[in-house]
């Protein structure tokens, strides 16, 4: 009996919840806002993909991050005898002409 109670209560409260953020999400809305944007935080969060650390040498648009999984291009070319460096992405300097 008192796990009945304590879900009744616990059902009750949730949808009280509901009809609250229902009723100020509808205020916003008449006033031309989102509630996100009144409060200030955004519902998702973005993902931030990994940065490039490895790349074909022949094809530089297949990348690998390191993260997950090899990919099939990857493990090809260290059976062939490449090593992990001579697949390493190189980046820019910000001027665009000088690699490292």
């Amino acid at each position: 009996m008192q796990k009945d109670v304590s879900k009744a209560i616990s059902t009750f409260e949730e949808r009280q919840k509901a009809e609250a953020r229902a009723k100020v999400e509808a205020f916003a809305r008449d006033l031309g806002y989102l509630l996100a944007e009144l409060v200030g935080t955004d519902t998702k969060t973005k993902r931030v993909p990994a940065p490039v650390k490895y790349r074909h040498t022949e094809n530089p648009a297949l990348t690998r991050s390191g993260h997950g999984r090899k990919p099939q291009w990857f493990v090809k070319a260290l059976a062939v005898g490449k090593s992990k460096d001579d697949l390493a992405a190189r980046r820019r300097y910000a001027a665009g002409s000088f690699w490292i």
